[in-house]
C-alpha cells in the first residue's frame, strides 16, 4: 500500500486551516506546517510587524520562499496562508507536489471565527466583512483552480471535516499530480 502524497489546505481566513491541518496531520501520524507560523517562527515577530515594516508585497515574498521549501518536504500536511494563491508559483508549486484541499465557507462563517482576532492586518480596516467579501472574490476563482477538491467547514467541527478529507482523498494515494489517479486500487490513507 502506498501513502497518500503531501495534503496542502488552501482558503480564505477563518476556514480552519491550521485547526483542521493539525489534527488531519495527528490522525495520520504525518509532520505540521503552517507557513504564517514558520514565517513567523523566522522572522522572529508576527504578520502584523511584517506587513508593517515590509507591507503584503515583502510579506508575500517570504510566503513564497517557505511554500517552495515546505512542499518539497515528503509526507506533510501543509495550511498555507489565505493569499497564499495570489502568486503563481505557489499555485502551481502546490498542485505539482500534493493533493490541494480548498477548505471553504461563507463571508459570516469568517467574520464569526476572525471577529476577535487582531493578528489578521487585512482585516484592521473600517468594514471587515466588505473586505472579506472582496477578498474572496479575487481569491476564490483561484483556490478553486489550484483545488484537487474542495471541502465546506461551515458549522462543522474539525474532526467531520478531518473525516471528509480522509474519506475523499484516499483515492489520491499513490498520485504525483491531479490527472495522475486513472486506477488506484489497493492504495489506503
Amino acid at each position: 500500500m502506498q501513502a497518500l502524497p503531501n495534503l496542502f489546505l488552501v482558503g480564505p481566513m477563518g476556514t480552519g486551516k491550521s485547526t483542521i491541518g493539525r489534527t488531519l496531520a495527528a490522525e495520520l501520524q504525518r509532520d505540521f506546517f503552517d507557513s504564517d507560523h514558520v514565517i513567523e517562527q523566522r522572522c522572529g515577530c508576527n504578520i502584523p510587524w511584517i506587513f508593517d515594516v515590509e507591507g503584503e508585497a515583502g510579506f508575500r515574498l517570504r510566503e513564497a520562499q517557505v511554500i517552495d521549501e515546505i512542499t518539497r518536504y515528503q509526507g506533510i500536511v501543509l495550511a498555507t496562508g489565505g493569499g497564499a494563491v495570489m502568486h503563481p508559483t505557489n499555485r502551481r508549486l502546490l498542485r505539482e507536489r500534493g493533493v490541494v484541499i480548498y477548505l471553504s465557507t461563507t463571508v459570516e462563517q469568517q467574520l464569526k471565527r476572525t471577529s476577535r482576532d487582531r493578528n489578521r492586518p487585512l482585516l484592521q480596516c473600517a468594514d471587515p466583512e466588505q473586505r472579506l467579501r472582496e477578498l474572496l472574490e479575487v481569491r476564490d476563482p483561484l483556490y478553486r483552480d489550484t483545488a484537487t477538491l474542495i471541502v465546506s467547514t461551515d458549522r462543522r467541527s474539525p474532526r467531520s471535516v478531518v473525516a471528509e478529507i480522509r474519506r475523499r482523498t484516499r483515492r489520491y494515494a499513490g498520485c504525483v499530480s491531479r490527472d495522475c489517479c486513472a486506477d488506484l486500487s489497493g492504495y489506503s490513507l
